[in-house]
């Protein structure tokens, strides 16, 4: 069976974080394993408190994964200080691995920072380098680019340069910021567009983490980068078309509602 690896935070609620990444990755037919960078106190309506991990601790889970069930894809999600990231990047490398899908949370979508600007220049400096493909939205793209991002023509522009400086493939999201649900991949010196449905449904915690644990689980399976990307936002529109509808704020998706389907497919090998 094809092997996955989430580095990332945990979401006491479920919505998002590790949480979010094991059922994307289930759904999507393939092994998932954690290593988590730190412990939430939240739920639908925000976070109220964060314990991270220490780097020590972080490596001993990293390590533990690696000499035993070895993924076939890895994805990292918010690490929100120098020396997580640090360790990270220096496991990964060490490792070897393949199929590195990094989501760079680094700014929400309201343009608040989530990380300082130490762990930015570390998340830039040692492990978007290591990435087969990042997956920033509109304001991280920004930071990344140091550009703003007011267009379509604007997204295609910033991804090329962000490729350029970081030798990465590059999915910058549309998303809330555009107000649509278009993205665009750069990818090998191309670009290709991925146009979705805007879906009525106020319940959108955890969709970029499920966009990019659905992107690492496809190339486990063997996809290649714009197959994943095509069959990740295929699935998430199915997740958040559901319609699932918990708790007072904006609530998850519906991460298993084709359990069984044609996402799993393909990840027996």
């Amino acid at each position: 069976m094809r092997t996955a690896l989430t580095i990332a935070g945990s979401d006491s609620c479920g919505g998002a974080g590790i949480q979010a990444d094991i059922k994307t990755m289930t759904a999507n037919g393939v092994y998932a394993m954690s290593a988590v960078t730190a412990l939430t106190a939240q739920n639908t309506t925000g976070v109220i408190d964060i314990m991270e991990s220490t780097p020590e601790f972080l490596k001993k889970q990293i390590d533990q994964i690696f000499t035993d069930i070895r993924p076939d894809a890895v994805k990292t999600g918010m690490v929100a200080s120098t020396g997580l990231i640090e360790v990270i990047a220096e496991r990964l490398e060490f490792y070897k691995a393949e199929n590195i899908v990094v989501d760079p949370v680094m700014v929400a979508t309201s343009g608040a920072k989530l990380i300082s600007d130490d762990a930015i220049d570390f998340l830039k400096e040692k492990l978007m380098p290591l990435a087969s493909v990042i997956t920033p939205n509109i304001p991280e793209c920004e930071v990344l680019s140091g550009m703003k991002v007011k267009s379509e023509a604007d997204m295609e522009e910033c991804a090329k340069k962000i490729y350029e400086a970081y030798g990465c493939a590059v999915l910058c999201k549309g998303g809330h910021s555009l107000a649509d649900a278009n993205d665009y991949l750069y990818a090998n010196g191309t670009g290709e567009w991925f146009h979705g449905k805007r879906i009525d449904n106020p319940n959108t915690h955890g969709t970029g983490c499920t966009l990019s644990s659905a992107i690492a689980s496809n190339l486990a399976k063997g996809y290649g980068m714009n197959d994943s990307v095509r069959r990740a936002k295929e699935y998430l529109s199915g997740a958040l078309g559901a319609g699932l509808n918990l708790g007072k704020g904006s609530g998850p998706l519906k991460h298993c509602y084709d359990i069984t389907g044609r996402w799993a497919e393909g990840g027996e090998n």
